[in-house]
């Protein structure tokens, strides 16, 4: 099953609309529409109808999802009545991020990405890239779906896509085992973790990790593919810009798997429905390995087999309203000093 997210005009504007995807037919299924009128046919009033779809199928997919088993059964079974009233031809519709996330989360699962984004600075990876799969927390607000347009963010010069399969959660989880992880994972999409290399390497320079070089965007879409529909072993990836192919992977790959992801992310935490955790950029997968830059307007499209095209469009470069002023050092260590004692964590404070 493929189930994505699309906007609808109402009253007041364009609302998300959770549906089912049928590919060969190129049309989406509105499951609140089909739910309401499969309700309908079965004696219930309109209104009750309109009232019990809504409450099934709310504008939000994440929100859907947390219902449980209901909401995928019930768009199973609007699969199967294929009823054209409640479908919207690929060509009709306006597409949203396939999921409204909670929480994001992106890892580094790819061992050459690493090694090959290392050597551009003369480093070696990490041991701790060997010892755990490591990840950071992404910005779930600005996110983007199919065929929308990103942003150039002010301040940035050299701007680049990241070519990434994501895991989208589908049922509550803590302190799970690898062999148990997929089962909490509703399925796959994919991931363009957009990126400002020149401000992202700025930032980083402080050991916090990336801010404004990533937080201004990431695309998911077109949809999501269940499990069921496919194995994650050897699942070809590419990505091409203006129609020529620029990266060439493969999920098979990867030095963490996705079971192993979810799992560490789930230690000592929650993951909840709707949550994306994204597998890091497969090896080749991103301009900052191939020594190439994005320009303004240029399209992306990143692919990955059994799920399908992650298409945006690059906006031209914003400015931005304020830039913070340097300020002086000042501060002097006050720290009360022991020979011999350690200093608990370079992370402390923080």
């Amino acid at each position: 099953m493929k189930i994505s997210t699309i906007l609808r005009d109402g009253p007041d504007g364009p609302r998300p609309r959770p549906v089912a995807v049928l590919t060969d037919d190129e049309v989406v299924i509105d499951l609140r529409v089909a739910e309401r009128r499969r309700l309908e046919a079965e004696g219930a009033t309109s209104e009750a109808a309109l009232r019990l779809a809504a409450a099934l199928v709310p504008p939000s997919l994440a929100r859907s999802i947390a219902s449980g088993p209901a909401f995928l059964d019930r768009a199973a079974d609007a699969i199967v009545a294929h009823d054209a009233q409640a479908m919207i031809p690929f060509d009709e519709v306006t597409w949203a991020p396939a999921i409204d996330p909670p929480m994001m989360i992106d890892g580094s699962a790819f061992e050459q990405h690493l090694v090959n984004a290392h050597a551009r600075g003369k480093r070696e990876v990490p041991d701790l890239f060997y010892e755990v799969p490591v990840y950071y927390k992404m910005n779930p607000v600005t996110v983007f779906g199919h065929e929308q347009t990103v942003p150039w963010p002010g301040g940035a010069a050299f701007m680049d896509y990241e070519l990434e399969i994501a895991v989208v959660i589908g049922r509550e989880g803590r302190d799970l085992r690898p062999e148990e992880a997929l089962e909490h994972v509703l399925g796959v999409t994919v991931m363009n973790d957009l990126s400002a290399r020149d401000v992202q390497a700025r930032e980083m320079t402080a050991g916090f990790g990336p801010a404004k070089g990533k937080d201004f965007g990431t695309a998911l879409g077109p949809w999501i593919t269940t499990l069921d529909e496919l194995a994650l072993d050897d699942l070809t990836m590419l990505a091409r810009v203006n129609g020529e192919e620029w990266s060439r992977g493969s999920t098979s790959t990867l030095t963490w798997s996705l079971a192993e992801l979810v799992a560490y992310v789930s230690r000592n935490e929650v993951v909840v429905p709707g949550q994306v955790i994204g597998s890091g950029t497969v090896g080749l997968g991103c301009g900052l390995e191939l020594f190439r830059k994005l320009r303004p307007g240029d399209v992306v499209e990143l692919e990955i087999e059994g799920i399908g095209t992650l298409r945006n469009t690059l906006a031209e470069p914003s400015s931005t309203r304020w830039d913070p002023t340097p300020k002086e050092r000042r501060a002097s260590v006050t720290l009360p000093f022991r020979e011999g004692a350690g200093t608990g964590g370079s992370g402390e404070g923080r």
